[in-house]
């Protein structure tokens, strides 16, 4: 039985209220007596740490699964049944943390999917979808042809174009699952914008973010989720740092700091990258020495990510090259740079990072077959120790080696990630953007490997724009447009640093 219309009523109703939510998966509890409460035209954060319950409260306030007890109504009204896909669309709409954008279809027909304009004889109107896609984007300024294959989206264009999709079903209830996670600085600025705009047109926002400063620029109140349970839900203006970190871990967690003891002078120098220059532009020379983190900063557009992606094989450069430990690697090989000891994490673990069909173990150690068995056949037993090690050093919250990645929480992925790319006890290794959509516990782990591996004398690269990542570093190199333009030892400031990456001088008169 089909819904009614959907009309939203007195303004004091909630938008949205789960009541007492319970949800099991086999024996595994995702939600006990969970609630929450969305007031008409805010902006309410949810946080929680990865495994906290969040995730699937989405998927039930969006109608993708059921509650195995509890209510959901929406002003008022409870919820539509579940096949009703037209009625939970004129209440919510959502933009996922994992891309829903298909890479084989157009920018037009991903807007558009299934809702594509038709003639009298039931045939898409092609021009009229393209002139509609056009207008969409235009709207949100959106910069993307839509002719375009979505395959060829950067990861700032594929968040926009899903965030276009989803407000253009019009819903007055947007759900914004970790929407920033690859965002740099100005697109996050853009979006907030956008959302701030919307709050003013009536619309109200749920909004998911590990990153805590963002909770405090743009939402209303918080609502905290820990263990599967509602710990609790507060103004964000009278809920100090410290308070909403304790909830959501239960204790203090303070992110790790280098000892910033700068590498003996006469450590030796293990990677030497030598007028590289990258397909789009971007140029770097750089030398780094054993046991020395050293940041590469900068925003969209910059070249750090083009950089460092070439510096490990995934891109070829045009020119330049690159010496690890006396050893100069293949350009765009990847093969050579893990043989020559270097270890990766790459900016999307959904793209690049992970294969979401295959157990920890087989993810963990499928860069290390030599590691696991002789003459080409691998031991599961010692594939299996190399995990459960992985899993116990990285704190991986999952029942052991066998576990499918596609069901761990996103800062368990990236921490299968980093171990794969310790995996091979690396002389180098490059994180880029590696606490991107990860909670602060699993943030505190991810960058506390870096203090490890140093002090066995690894060389790190951090490629990222995250404070939090950068203050681990002995020095930051900061990247705008294609090029190094400041270097900052260990003390600089967060406003030189941000000023820097947006291409400003604060010191110059």
């Amino acid at each position: 039985m089909t819904a009614a219309p959907y009309h939203p009523g007195d303004a004091d109703r909630p938008v949205v209220e789960a009541v007492d939510i319970t949800k099991r998966f086999g024996s595994t509890l995702a939600l006990s007596g969970a609630g929450i409460m969305v007031r008409r035209g805010e902006t309410h954060a949810l946080v929680g740490r990865n495994g906290a319950g969040k995730s699937t409260l989405v998927g039930i306030l969006t109608g993708l699964q059921a509650a195995d007890g509890g209510a959901v109504a929406f002003d008022g009204r409870p919820a539509p049944p579940l096949a009703d896909r037209d009625a939970w669309r004129q209440r919510v709409a959502c933009v996922y943390q994992k891309s829903t954008i298909i890479p084989t279809l157009t920018v037009a027909e991903n807007l558009f999917l299934n809702r594509h304009a038709r003639s009298r004889a039931g045939l898409i109107r092609w021009s009229s979808l393209r002139r509609e896609a056009q207008h969409l984007l235009a709207q949100w300024s959106v910069d993307v042809d839509v002719r375009q294959p979505a395959a060829t989206l950067s990861v700032e264009q594929r968040q926009f174009v899903e965030i276009a999709r989803a407000l253009s079903f019009g819903a007055r209830f947007i759900v914004l699952d970790e929407p920033t996670a690859q965002l740099d600085a100005a697109g996050i600025d853009r979006l907030f914008t956008r959302i701030r705009d919307l709050r003013g047109q009536g619309v109200t926002f749920l909004f998911i973010s590990h990153h805590l400063q963002e909770i405090y620029d743009l939402c209303d109140r918080v609502t905290v989720f820990r263990d599967a349970r509602h710990i609790l839900t507060a103004p964000v203006a009278g809920l100090s740092r410290q308070a909403l970190v304790a909830a959501m871990t239960g204790e203090d967690v303070t992110m790790p700091e280098a000892d910033h003891r700068p590498p003996a002078s006469d450590a030796p120098v293990l990677l030497s990258v030598r007028d590289l220059v990258t397909a789009s532009g971007a140029r770097l020379s750089m030398r780094v020495r054993a046991g020395e983190v050293v940041g590469i900063a900068g925003g969209g557009g910059s070249g750090k990510v083009e950089v460092a992606e070439a510096v490990v094989g995934l891109a070829r450069p045009v020119a330049g090259s690159v010496t690890l430990a006396g050893r100069v690697l293949r350009p765009g090989s990847v093969p050579d740079a893990l043989a020559a000891g270097v270890g990766l994490v790459p900016q999307d673990r959904h793209r690049e990072g992970l294969v979401p069909g295959l157990s920890i173990a087989e993810n963990v150690t499928m860069t290390v077959p030599q590691r696991i068995g002789r003459y080409g056949l691998i031991s599961r037993a010692r594939r299996d120790a190399l995990a459960r090690d992985t899993i116990a050093a990285l704190t991986i919250k999952a029942a052991g080696p066998q576990t499918p990645v596609a069901d761990l929480s996103g800062g368990n992925q990236q921490k299968v990630v980093m171990g794969r790319a310790l995996a091979n006890d690396p002389r180098l290794l490059v994180l880029v953007t590696p606490t991107a959509g990860v909670d602060v516990r699993s943030k505190q782990t991810l960058l506390g490997v870096v203090e490890d591996v140093r002090r066995r004398g690894t060389a790190v690269l951090v490629v990222s724009d995250e404070l939090d990542d950068l203050r681990i570093c002995d020095r930051v190199l900061v990247m705008f447009q294609g090029r190094v333009v400041a270097e900052m030892a260990h003390g600089w400031s967060d406003n030189d640093l941000v000023a820097a990456m947006e291409g400003v001088d604060l010191h110059h008169v």
